[in-house]
């Protein structure tokens, strides 16, 4: 390997120097499978590495869209052999303002097609060190929350008792309930501690007299193996916080740390207490992220947009 010189930054010199370690195993088999199932390209074509039919990656523009153009599994009993598993999760009938998170895996999706699999700053390939199946999406009930709570909880369950990593794509937030119920019944008696960004506490029982939006983790940190004292809540503020989510996270100890205490501490500092408090005495840690824990500059079309988010 070339001797690199010393004009890079820091983080870029460790990004180039990194790169240079990682394999391309994985990318070259998805292009010998694009050959394989697409057909060799047509005459005219140079690049004797593009197919007829686009498989795989390239390009953004094409393709059926799964998240990040990972193989879509059709057959659900077969998520084990994958190390991670995503799956969607349609459903707003938990929201109490705005609809539409009904199409937030559908849009998840469509975006993430413009992406690859390696991050230059991290150094990582995603293609080369994990395998990543998209399972579709829960068949969710649009009319009956309870029932959809029920499909999501057995979707996940199936999916982390397989040992693959279930990857959740809501969806509004009330998922965050049944989601965590999944995961807490397969520990076999393990703690489950959550890690939840957001501008809104979402820790009162009930909200128009009902499980909705605003109340997932009230419930969730009533399951007996998910104690709240492990729920870290990171962004809260602004002026949509319900004081009887805000008294509810006071009477059990759950952590909350807004988008100013996130600011001064630092980044790091931040990120490593959450992970203390949500790992002491766990045996698992679910991460729960609402995109409303964003500016609202930024996310307008949120489900309850919030200013003085995250930039």
């Amino acid at each position: 390997m070339n001797e690199l010189h010393d004009n890079y930054g820091a983080e870029a010199r460790y990004a180039v120097d990194a790169e240079a370690a990682l394999p391309s195993t994985k990318w070259e088999q998805e292009i010998a499978r694009g050959l394989e199932l697409g057909l060799q390209g047509a005459d005219s074509i140079v690049d004797r590495r593009i197919p007829t039919f686009s498989r795989g990656e390239l390009p953004h523009f094409a393709g059926i869209n799964t998240f990040l153009k990972a193989p879509y599994v059709e057959d659900v009993r077969r998520c084990g052999e994958y190390d991670v598993a995503v799956l969607g999760a349609p459903f707003d009938g938990g929201t109490t303002y705005r609809s539409g998170t009904r199409f937030g895996p559908q849009g998840i999706r469509k975006i993430s097609a413009l992406y690859g699999p390696y991050s230059f700053e991290l150094g990582v390939d995603l293609r080369e060190s994990i395998t990543i199946a998209d399972l579709g999406d829960v068949f969710t009930i649009p009319g009956n929350i309870e029932k959809t709570f029920d499909q999501i909880s057995k979707a996940v369950g199936h999916v982390y008792a397989s040992g693959a990593f279930p990857v959740v794509l809501g969806g509004d937030h009330s998922i965050g309930y049944p989601t965590t119920r999944a995961v807490a019944e397969h520990l076999g008696g393990g703690k489950l501690g959550i890690i939840h960004f957001d501008r809104h506490v979402d820790t009162q029982e009930t909200d128009l007299d009902e499980r909705m939006h605003t109340t997932p983790w009230f419930h969730a940190t009533d399951i007996p193996n998910v104690p709240p004292q492990n729920l870290v809540q990171i962004g809260i503020g602004g002026w949509q916080a319900p004081r009887p989510g805000v008294q509810v996270g006071r009477e059990r100890g759950t952590t909350i740390m807004t988008v100013t205490d996130c600011v001064e501490m630092g980044i790091e500092e931040a990120a490593q207490r959450a992970l203390d408090v949500a790992w002491a005495g766990t045996d698992a840690v679910w991460l729960s992220f609402d995109v409303d824990c964003l500016d609202a500059a930024f996310v307008p079309g949120t489900g309850w947009p919030e200013p003085g988010g995250f930039l």
